[in-house]
Order: structure tokens, then sequence, then C-alpha cells
């Protein structure tokens, strides 16, 4: 293992948590992890910007115009990018609405929904903008690996990890990786 921290980034763009959820996971052998590993921005952290990182995982699709900025400022900041679950690497189900014309579902969901007593569309500046669809990571930034899974689970992290830890590409093979 390296003589220093390896510095780590995390965020979730379009997704549930459940990547960084699958993370914790890891339980007992975080601790161990924690020993090689600093994380210098995350949900963990609540550092709001993205500083230099030896790696940066990314869960969640690109719905809106500050996922783009986020997953961009990650990919300057980050040495080696990996695109985390499903959802970073297909769009995952927030995708599902690709299917549709991003209008008709907004009016579906703000003008004709059930129980809606004030039918408007949210338009304050304050919100994010939201993109036309929804979309892999990789097809914003480039990527270095992709760990699947929905989410992937916590053994896959230790696979993805440990090799780069020793400045090695990971050989992301066995039962445990899957693409559900």
């Amino acid at each position: 293992m390296t003589d220093h921290k390896v510095k780590i980034a995390t965020t979730s763009l379009a997704g549930c948590f459940g990547c960084h959820m699958s993370f914790l996971d890891m339980d007992e052998k975080l601790a161990i992890l924690s020993e090689y590993i600093e994380f210098n921005r995350s949900p963990f952290t609540d550092v709001k910007h993205c500083e230099p990182s030896d790696i940066g995982l990314i869960e969640g699709g690109v719905c809106t115009a500050e996922n783009v900025h986020v997953l961009r400022e990650f990919r300057a900041n980050c040495k080696i990018l990996v695109a985390v679950g499903a959802c970073a690497i297909t769009g995952g189900v927030p995708a599902m609405r690709n299917y549709f014309d991003l209008r008709d579902c907004l009016e579906e969901a703000y003008l004709h929904g059930a129980g809606i007593t004030n039918p408007q569309i949210p338009d304050d500046t304050e919100l994010p903008l939201l993109l036309d669809k929804v979309y892999p990571v990789g097809d914003v930034v480039k990527i270095d690996y992709f760990l699947p899974g929905c989410p992937p689970p916590a053994d896959a992290f230790l696979q993805l990890l440990l090799p780069l830890l020793d400045g090695k590409a990971p050989q992301m093979t066995g039962e445990k990786l899957h693409y559900d």
C-alpha cells in the first residue's frame, strides 16, 4: 500500500444513495481501509466542491445542469474516475423518464397528478435546471472504471479499491459483480 493516504471524493447525482450505503456495508473493513484513504469530498464530509483527489466515485445519472457541473468538476480534479452502480453506468431507474417528453412528465406530476391542490410546474430559479434526458456519466465525461450493480455489493468496492491503492488496475471479475 501507498505511504500516503489516498484521497477519495464521492458524490451522488441522480440516484438513491444506495451505492453509498453499500460502500458503508463494508462494516469493519472500513476501519482497515481508513488507514489508507481519506475522504476529501463526500456526503460523509459535507464538503461542497471537489478538491484534487486520487479517486472519484460517482453514483447516479446526470439529469440536471448542476449534475453536469459536479461531474465535470470531478473529472477535472480526480486522477481516476469510477462510475458506480447502474444509474451512473446506464442512467438506471431515473432514466425511465427518457421514454417520455420532459414537458409531459412535468405536467403529469404537477398539473394532473392525484391530490394536486395548486397546479403549477415549479419554475423557481433556485431549482436545478432539468436536462431533456437522464444521461449515463460516461456520456458527459471520460470514465476510467465501471463498478456495476444496483447497488454494487460492498466487497466489489474492495475489489476495485485495493488494487488502486497499490497503483494497479483492478480486475473486476467474479460472481459478486452483477448488472441488475
